[in-house]
């Protein structure tokens, strides 16, 4: 009984640290309200690192309920694989949708498809959305993804700092 007991604060403790960081949202669940214009912190040119290489995001600003951006990852100078993404306006809500790149532009979702993100919340100069969570603090932005595997889930976490071109 006491490992039953105490896997179970074991488990709610982790979920409970790993809530902080990201929130989810059921299968039935509704999106949370918010429109794309809310995030115009998000705009501009970020640097940083993450997946223990260097990151780059460009955020264009919002038009007509859209922000398009873009992501490139490099690892030992070399180009691992980029990502188009488009923050998109959906009736009282909005959602991240993005698609993956190889280094010589190869998909890596089949045409119709992308990863999605559907929105949970926006606060003031945050933005969590089903399994990813944005922040920005001055010239500073973090970025929590919720990344699933055969293996496990784990948050990996980007830092970023505003850029110049």
């Amino acid at each position: 009984m006491k490992s039953i007991i105490l896997s179970l604060a074991l488990f709610l403790l982790s979920t409970q640290s790993f809530s902080q960081e990201v929130k989810t949202l059921g299968p039935d669940e509704n999106p949370g309200k918010g429109k794309v214009s809310e995030l115009d912190w998000l705009s501009g040119y970020w640097l940083g690192t993450g997946l223990g290489g260097e990151c780059e995001e460009v955020w264009l600003p919002q038009k007509d309920g859209q922000m398009m951006g873009t992501f490139r990852f490099w690892n030992d100078g070399k180009l691992q694989f980029t990502e188009f993404f488009q923050l998109v306006d959906i009736g009282d809500s909005f959602t991240l949708k993005l698609k993956h790149y190889g280094a010589d532009l190869g998909p890596w979702e089949e045409n119709e498809e992308w990863t999605e993100f559907r929105l949970i919340e926006v606060g003031e100069n945050k933005v969590w959305l089903d399994g990813l969570t944005m922040e920005r603090v001055g010239d500073q932005m973090s970025v929590w993804v919720l990344m699933r595997s055969k293996n496990g889930d784990h948050v990996e976490k980007f830092e970023y700092q505003k850029g110049d071109f």
